[in-house]
């Protein structure tokens, strides 16, 4: 039986399903940031201006689709950075502990299918990033893998939300008292796909106890509230540029 919980009208946010006690995310497709430029009031004398659009190559030049650049490495072929896609010691609130970036996308992963998926899709980077709230609480893991295409990516998303929590990044422990045994009890893992990244997720409580429906949706909002200040922004330029911040 699943339960979706609304999180507003933002198109790429997860829906949970609980299943066995634990959460799979699932999600669709990603909302794109839209460029905008503010109207000036035109000079009755002079030429009409060009556009934005008419003299900004990158938006001439973006290609066709909600995924834009990011559509594939092909559009998009900077390897991410982990200063680009976790760059500050905190995510608003939440303290970073750990941060990794693995070429070997295998050994960020856990379970069978989702291996497969990583190779198949041929995963070249997996970052990782661990946090925890002020309290030491709530903690979790971000993961974003690198994949050939956004159809690769879709195929990563659907095997770390199978029937079971089997497949799911693998959690990264820090070095402090809140993180260092991350990734032991109950947990919402799962991901969702940006153009053609996978991010995937894991969160906790600290004492690893099964959270109830209301402690479900503090790890959902912990989750995106973390998202919100790192892999949305770094993957959201890649969709609208191509290349990673100068």
């Amino acid at each position: 039986m699943w339960s979706p919980y609304d999180e507003g009208p933002r198109s790429r946010r997860p829906i949970y399903i609980a299943i066995a006690g634990l959460l799979v995310l699932v999600a669709g497709g990603v909302g794109l940031a839209m460029l905008a430029s503010a109207d000036a009031d035109p000079d009755p004398a002079a030429s009409p201006q060009p556009t934005a659009a008419a003299t900004n190559p990158l938006v001439q030049n973006r290609p066709a689709g909600k995924d834009g650049f990011a559509s594939s490495r092909t559009t998009d072929k900077h390897p991410l950075t982990l200063k680009e896609v976790f760059p500050d010691a905190k995510a608003g609130s939440y303290v970073r502990t750990a941060r990794r970036l693995d070429k070997k996308c295998k050994d960020a992963a856990t379970g069978d299918k989702l291996v497969k998926a990583l190779d198949d899709a041929d995963c070249n980077q997996m970052l990782r990033a661990t946090y925890r709230d002020k309290s030491g609480k709530i903690i979790g893991t971000v993961g974003v893998a690198n994949l050939k295409t956004a159809k690769q990516a879709s195929k990563v998303v659907d095997a770390a939300a199978g029937g079971a929590l089997e497949d799911y990044v693998k959690p990264l422990p820090g070095k402090d008292e809140a993180t260092k045994t991350l990734g032991t009890g109950q947990a919402n893992a799962g991901a969702w796909r940006h153009g053609h990244y996978a991010v995937l997720l894991w969160f906790q409580f600290k004492d690893g106890h099964e959270p109830s429906k209301a402690e479900r949706k503090k790890l959902t909002a912990a989750a995106m509230a973390i998202a919100d200040k790192t892999v949305y922004p770094a993957l959201d330029s890649r969709a609208l540029t191509g290349r990673k911040p100068e």
